[in-house]
């Protein structure tokens, strides 16, 4: 389909899966409106809601979707990738050290059991730290360096992830999303 509209790429779709759930939460599953339109094109979605912007061919004419969902439920994989981000958002971007919140680029991880003490990069031995924190511990046990962890490293379910990252909504959040990404909240009372 041409686009005879310029449209920019300010129009973001969310995907929700086959069951109306966001594929994912943190980071938001969204596509831009090209992938959408193909997908709806080649029949592998349906159209939710849309953008009030149109599209138009010489032969068809399109609203742009704000919010699809797919045909076919994907479920979602039971254990997470172990990434320096994922670690960050299983503890809710703040240091295990100090408790202070940080943005993503201000926190590095530690490892509880040090590597030079022989302990490994994995779910149940790095932590979020801010950098003070992570130079203060150095190559040194918690209880050495005169520190406490708020809260002992463990691997999250996919789940967990999700539901920690329903609390980090992202810059922007069309009005036609709200139904679809906070499902379970408390619905106001007329």
């Amino acid at each position: 389909m041409e686009v005879l509209l310029s449209v920019g790429s300010g129009y973001p779709v969310l995907v929700l899966n086959a069951d109306f759930r966001p594929l994912s939460y943190f980071p938001l599953s969204l596509w831009s409106w090209q992938e959408a339109v193909k997908a709806v094109v080649s029949d592998r979605v349906n159209v939710v809601s849309e953008y009030e912007r149109e599209i138009r061919s010489p032969s068809s004419r399109m609203r742009l979707p704000s919010v699809i969902s797919l045909k076919e439920y994907v479920p979602a994989p039971n254990r997470p990738a172990f990434t320096r981000f994922n670690v960050f958002l299983r503890d809710h971007f703040t240091c295990q050290y100090c408790g202070q919140d940080f943005a993503t680029h201000d926190l590095t991880f530690d490892h509880v059991i040090p590597r030079a003490l022989g302990g490994r990069t994995t779910w149940g031995n790095v932590v979020a730290a801010c950098s003070p924190c992570n130079v203060k511990k150095g190559h040194k046990l918690v209880a050495q360096a005169g520190m406490r962890l708020l809260n002992w490293p463990k691997e999250p379910r996919n789940f967990q992830l999700q539901e920690n990252g329903r609390s980090f909504p992202p810059n922007f959040l069309h009005q036609s999303w709200g139904d679809f990404l906070y499902w379970d909240t408390e619905l106001d009372q007329f």
